[in-house]
This record gives structure tokens, C-alpha cells and sequence, in this order.
């Protein structure tokens, strides 16, 4: 089994940035993992990825440039690095982890999500 806890979330201004972590416990060698994040009324939705080692990442064309995905496995932790921050980034974001890592994932490609954290972005 794969524990995921969120944690960095908050409010913000337009234009400001955040930094969201990912703690993982539990069976976490080799899985890829992934961000993604759901407004009120609205699917969740793919955000960025990466594989095990780091060498692969991808995003959603909303966050490309703005956000970046890394990861520590040292730490078990992956971590979403969140600038230039628009309104319509507000949402609940959540971390997750597969065994297999995709370029354009599903959310129900992963089997292991955590309980997410909000944020908010203001103008």
C-alpha cells in the first residue's frame, strides 16, 4: 500500500507562486507520480507527471511554463512548484502515484491518491 499526504496549499494573489508537497510512505520504489486538481463543478483534471527517476515530466498545456514537477526520493516526496498563479489555478490539487508512468495520464490510472490541499488564487 502507497500513503500520500498533501500539504502547501493556501491563498494567494494573482501572480504569486506556491510550492505543494507530496510525502509518500508505504511501497513507493519505482512509481511514477502525478499532480491533479479539481474545481468546484468541474472533473479533475492531469496537471504534470513524472517518472520514477525524474527523467520523463509532462503537463497540462494550462500549466506548461508556469508550474514545474520534481521529486526527491531520498525524501519520498515530490513536490509542485507553482508560478505565475491565475484565478482559474483554484482548485483542490492532489497528489498521486502509479506504476506506470504515462505522458497524458488519466486519474484512473493511479490507484493511490491523497486527500488533497486547496488553493486559492485572488485577483
Amino acid at each position: 500500500q502507497v500513503q500520500l499526504v498533501e500539504s502547501g496549499g493556501g491563498l494567494v494573489q494573482a501572480g504569486g507562486s506556491l510550492r505543494l508537497s507530496c510525502a509518500a510512505s508505504g511501497r513507493t520504489f519505482s512509481l511514477a507520480m502525478g499532480w491533479f486538481r479539481q474545481a468546484p463543478g468541474k472533473e479533475r483534471e492531469f496537471v504534470a507527471t513524472i517518472s520514477w527517476r525524474g527523467g520523463s515530466t509532462s503537463y497540462a498545456d494550462s500549466v506548461k511554463g508556469r508550474f514545474t514537477i520534481s521529486r526527491d526520493n531520498a525524501k519520498n516526496t515530490v513536490y509542485l512548484q507553482m508560478n505565475s498563479l491565475k484565478r482559474e489555478d483554484t482548485a483542490v490539487y492532489y497528489c498521486a502515484a502509479s506504476v506506470y508512468y504515462s505522458d497524458n495520464p488519466s486519474p484512473s490510472g493511479y490507484p493511490y491518491w491523497g486527500q488533497g490541499t486547496q488553493v486559492a488564487v485572488s485577483s
